[in-house]
């Protein structure tokens, strides 16, 4: 069994040194060969080749920061043209993905072979704070979508899958979205979420933001549908208000001096506000459709530097 594990990495060298050597050790004594690729997201800190040189390792430098998930999409696009590998994983390079639950991940494989497998997060090891927002992120993900997303970027991907996902225009801004986007077959399998080998996280406030803001561009369609709907009913609600204000007022003159008045003008701002925002959000749908989306199979070798 030949496995390739494709990592974004950004300054946490020394954190994925660990994860290899981690790695190696479980599949030590088991028939299989490992072989892994970093996608370089124009790290700060060099990479150190010689302190990687027990590692069967590629590295790939970009030419500037994209971010984990454009790093992972180059990186897949990249093994659609160079795969040997009969199972290939997504992992993040710090350690919080656990390699000990590429085993589980296998397993779960077996039953589903041409299914793309995640690791549904079942445990998480960040702040009070940090899964407070994260939970509020999850709930304004389904409000706008309609989809939840358990899961992050560890997952196995069957080799057949790998030139089909790399040409899924959607996993350049969010991976995982862009799987369930793409229609391709996938499960996942419930696992807990491991801690930081070394180093300190990236993740931010700032930056959840822009992760979950990210994954609901994939479901733009979906996003505008729903915020549509949600400004139309501010539309008809403001016009019915306003009808029975006026109504109220001048049919059954049941309305004090300046209540109608003012009613109706709250009416109007509301209706106002739903109008723009829908005239907003149609303009933008139609905007977008009017550029083709980018293939990360296709482009993703203009932001190579060079490979080690």
């Amino acid at each position: 069994m030949k496995i390739q594990i494709v990592f974004p990495v950004y300054n946490d060298w020394e954190a994925l040194k660990l994860l290899l050597t981690k790695t190696e050790s479980i599949f030590k004594n088991k028939d299989t060969q490992l072989s892994y690729l970093a996608v370089d997201d124009c790290s700060s800190l060099p990479f150190d080749s010689t302190s990687f040189k027990e590692f069967d390792i590629k590295v790939i430098h970009l030419m500037s920061n994209q971010g984990h998930q454009r790093a992972i999409a180059i990186g897949l696009a990249y093994l659609a043209d160079h795969n040997e590998a009969d199972l290939v994983f997504v992992m993040d390079s710090d350690g919080e993905d656990q390699p000990e639950h590429i085993v589980d991940l296998m397993e779960k494989s077996k039953t589903s072979p041409d299914k793309i497998i995640f690791a549904q997060r079942k445990k998480r090891t960040e702040s009070f704070a940090f899964k407070l927002f994260y939970l509020v992120y999850k709930f304004i993900f389904k409000f706008l979508t309609g989809h939840v997303i358990t899961f992050g970027n560890y997952s196995l991907i069957p080799a057949s899958k790998i030139k089909k996902l790399a040409n899924v225009s959607e996993i350049w801004n969010n991976y995982p979205g862009g799987v369930i986007r793409s229609k391709l077959p996938f499960d996942s399998v419930p696992l807990d979420r491991g801690v930081r080998l070394a180093g300190k996280s990236k993740m931010n406030f700032t930056s959840l933001i822009l992760h979950g803001m990210s994954a609901i561009s994939v479901f733009l369609d979906f996003t505008a549908v729903r915020i549509l709907i949600f400004a139309s009913i501010m539309v008809s609600f403001s016009v019915v208000g306003a009808s029975i204000a006026i109504y109220l007022k001048f049919v059954m003159h049941q309305a004090t001096p300046g209540w109608a008045s003012n009613l109706v003008m709250g009416f109007f701002i509301v209706f106002i506000q739903g109008f723009f925002i829908a005239l907003f959000i149609l303009f933008m749908v139609l905007s977008s459709r009017r550029y083709n989306s980018f293939i990360p199979y296709f482009g993703y070798k203009k932001f190579i530097d060079f490979i080690e």
